[in-house]
């Protein structure tokens, strides 16, 4: 076996003493600013990703693609991590919930997880295109009208919009009863808050869920992956739905509300569309950040530098997409060969599903609110202090408010706005108004000036949690 080297030379503007902390609020306000202080160590160099939790961090491209693509020498089996062995990780460290094992795809190696896998991309591969822009569509329509309708004409994006509309779509997609599919919305935003007993009312949940398709199966995705050729049991059903949860909704939620704000942002170029929107956001500001640790199976080196077997190899998406070697051809480069999505054999199995979802959700938002803008400019907008994602903390918007017309909606249309998502070919929401100037959508608002501003006629919302107030509305109720 291959022996360490010893210690290499400090290369210039590197920390003297101690890795790089790549948490807290100076990474979050300036995370790039740390992906440059690692550069001088190579491709990769030693970071702390959370407190006395020690890791490689890769932040070239090149070599990020290589760790990606060599699953032999890289594994993804958590159960080797040698400071996790050794006792050497806090028990309440915040790194366990993100890379400790789990029985699902993501931490799975070889057989085990080309069986996985092959259930969950076979079971996504039946969902409907047209079907789940529609689902898209409703829920973002909802979300609207729970806000559009504020005398203040004024609402928080990420919390109002961003955040619960992949929930509502998972949620449908799975094939969720009203009830179980609010303790699902409960237990995954409780997860990502770390609201203590998130992770049973979670589970809790998707057990009900599972036992229920065992004996009334229907066209979703959950009796999808229990039906599967690959003969999954309900233990390991649970955690692929878990998987697509965390892996779904968090970073989708991040990729609209990054994209929503750099579309109304100062500097975006009027006319360009929403699509170069959600790409800048994946190529920029990849919402999953720093993650994918991989193990390797024997003693490394990375540009010089040696990485122990089984010390554990973190990914930077976001240092890799903002390579400086790539500035010089980047344009050359396909608008989809950025890493936000992953590369290799655990490559995002939903890559296209999730980009569609994230366009017509900010197009939805656009063609409803044509008079949208961000109450504080883009530049001043504060992220998260995660080292995980690349997501904004808040996203105030202002708006036109709106009068309610008719008391529920249907997919494509605007629900109690009463305004219609305009179409496009393909079934999407149209974005046209999206991608028109500012002056026709503030010559739009104008003609509503006298719409009434109060929330008078407003339906009283029907009991329950987010997924039984929206199943409620989409029925009329």
């Amino acid at each position: 076996m291959q022996q360490p080297r010893e210690p290499q030379e400090i290369p210039p503007g590197c920390p003297a003493h101690g890795n790089v902390r790549m948490y807290g609020p100076s990474f979050g306000a300036d995370p790039d600013s740390h992906y440059a202080q690692l550069r001088p160590y190579g491709p990769s160099a030693p970071v702390e990703i959370a407190p006395d939790v020690q890791a490689e961090l890769v932040t070239s491209y090149d070599a990020a693609l290589y760790v990606l693509q060599n699953p032999a020498s890289f594994v993804r089996d958590s159960r080797r991590w040698n400071a996790l062995n050794e006792g050497r990780v806090p028990a309440d460290s915040p790194a366990l919930p993100m890379m400790g094992y789990r029985p699902n795809a993501l931490f799975s190696d070889g057989a085990a997880h080309a069986r996985l896998r092959r259930a969950v991309t076979d079971s996504l591969a039946t969902v409907n295109e047209h079907q789940l822009i529609r689902q898209t569509q409703q829920s973002a329509n909802y979300l609207i009208s729970q806000f559009s309708t504020d005398i203040r004409g004024q609402a928080e994006l990420m919390a109002e919009y961003a955040q619960p509309l992949p929930l509502l779509v998972f949620s449908d997609l799975f094939g969720c009863p009203p009830e179980i599919g609010d303790r699902v919305i409960a237990g995954i935003s409780g997860i990502f808050e770390g609201t203590p007993g998130a992770d049973e009312i979670l589970g809790g949940a998707l057990t009900e869920l599972i036992a229920l398709k065992r004996r009334r199966p229907t066209d979703d995705l959950t009796t999808r992956l229990m039906e599967h050729s690959s003969q999954l049991s309900d233990e390991e059903v649970l955690h692929q739905l878990v998987t697509l949860l965390s892996g779904g909704t968090a970073p989708l939620a991040a990729a609209i509300g990054t994209s929503s704000a750099l579309y109304l942002g100062e500097d975006w170029q009027v006319g360009l569309p929403v699509e170069d929107a959600v790409s800048q956001t994946l190529w920029n500001y990849a919402p999953i950040a720093n993650y994918a640790a991989h193990y390797p199976t024997h003693d490394v080196e990375l540009g010089g530098r040696v990485i122990r077997t089984n010390d554990p190899i973190l990914i930077s998406f976001a240092a890799a997409n903002t390579d400086p070697k790539l500035t010089e051809h980047r344009e050359q480069l396909s608008a989809k060969a950025h890493l936000a999505f992953g590369a290799g054999p655990h490559a995002c199995p939903a890559k296209d599903p999730a980009f569609m979802i994230a366009v017509t959700a900010v197009e939805t938002l656009l063609n409803q609110l044509l008079d949208v803008e961000l109450r504080v400019p883009f530049k001043a907008l504060t992220w998260a202090p995660s080292p995980w994602s690349r997501t904004l903390v808040t996203l105030p918007i202002r708006f036109t408010p709106r009068a309610v017309t008719q008391a529920a909606g249907s997919a494509g249309s605007a629900g109690t706005n009463g305004v219609a998502g305009a179409a496009g070919p393909n079934g999407a929401a149209g974005s046209s108004a999206a991608q028109a100037p500012r002056q026709q959508a503030a010559a739009s608002s104008s003609s509503r000036a006298g719409t009434s501003r109060t929330n008078a006629g407003f339906a009283p919302q029907p009991k329950g949690g987010l997924f039984s107030r929206f199943l409620a509305w989409t029925r009329g109720e």
